[in-house]
């Protein structure tokens, strides 16, 4: 009986330390993504209309905050890592689950927020941000890699 409290204890300390390690690698991705969900919700009234922004502004905004999601995302994973290395497949799942995210956030601008419109435009936007996130991340490690060798 007290052996099975110790295991308790120590399996809670556990869980504890990785998720504070799991917070302390990917905390800005998190944040970052808890942001385009708001920024995809907020009802904007006529912003848009402001002489300010150009008629595809929306669609460049989609595509840089999915990008900078990619970024964060793969940013967390490389550091999260100990021999820093990177596959593809881990690269398609964070492309792909990005994708997803970006679908539900148009799923909700068409169900939920229904001062919002859900776009085909603006998924095809997340889909290409996140493309030039994987290319950039995915360029950046080439180029640090061969540095490292020579």
């Amino acid at each position: 009986m007290l052996n099975h409290f110790y295991l308790l204890t120590i399996t809670k300390r556990l869980s504890a330390y990785k998720m504070k390690l799991f917070l302390r690698y990917h905390g800005p991705a998190i944040l970052w993504a808890l942001f385009v969900l708001i920024i995809c919700s907020v009802h904007l009234d006529s912003v848009d209309k402001s002489p300010l922004f150009f008629e595809g502004f929306d669609k460049l905004t989609h595509c840089g905050l999915f990008f900078t999601l990619i970024v964060l995302v793969c940013f967390g994973v490389i550091r999260q890592q100990k021999p820093r290395r990177f596959t593809y497949t881990s690269m398609f799942i964070i492309w792909a689950t990005s994708i997803f995210f970006g679908g539900l956030i148009e799923i909700l601008q068409i169900s939920v927020f229904t001062w919002r419109t859900g776009d085909w435009n603006d998924l095809f936007c997340d889909v290409l941000g996140a493309c030039m996130g994987v290319f950039s991340v995915m360029l950046t490690i080439e180029a640090i890699g061969k540095n490292e060798k020579k």
